[in-house]
């Protein structure tokens, strides 16, 4: 097993905490992976993005260049990452916030309205989850339980009080992942 991801979007969406909480997850299962955030340009309104590899064996490097998953968060990151998804592979869409349409036909495209799902739960930081709990439903890359789990030793203890929300977010997103 091995996947190849890349997590994409705005500064502020999550998209460092998306790739560090996938990760940590792996790690405590005992799979070899990677995370390399890259924060590049987002500052100034571009995508920043998080590369994470997960694999029962070793990796050789850290890069990502043809994802097998990619979720976008956003339209530039859409626009940005859709030609990239390696073929046969995942794009997670967000859906409130990308209004473009995937125009490629040999990848499968799970479109989730994270941002608004996060919005109904009570704060759009949480849209992030949603996405993972459904890229959990959709890929069998770790149980939902390890990714929610992990966040106990991840949050920053001044932000404990986010755990429960995050919990929902993830359960939310692995149920319409799961349809």
């Amino acid at each position: 097993m091995r996947e190849d991801i890349v997590f994409a979007g705005f500064g502020g969406q999550g998209i460092m905490f998306m790739g560090k909480a996938l990760s940590y997850a792996a790690m405590k299962k005992g799979l070899f992976l990677t995370w390399m955030p890259s924060y590049g340009a987002e500052v100034r309104g571009g995508t920043a993005h998080s590369m994470v590899i997960i694999s029962d064996s070793l990796i050789a490097s850290p890069v990502v260049k043809e994802p097998t998953i990619c979720a976008a968060m956003n339209n530039p990151s859409f626009q940005k990452f859709e030609a990239k998804v390696k073929p046969n592979g995942l794009l997670i869409v967000n859906r409130s916030l990308v209004e473009s349409e995937p125009t490629r036909k040999d990848i499968d495209v799970m479109e989730i309205p994270a941002t608004d799902m996060a919005f109904r739960l009570g704060d759009p930081r949480i849209a992030n989850m949603v996405v993972l709990g459904a890229l959990l439903a959709k890929k069998t890359i770790l149980p939902v339980e390890s990714l929610i789990d992990s966040m106990k030793d991840i949050i920053p203890e001044g932000r404990r009080g986010m755990l429960s929300i995050n919990e929902e977010a993830i359960k939310q997103g692995y149920g319409y992942g799961s349809r």
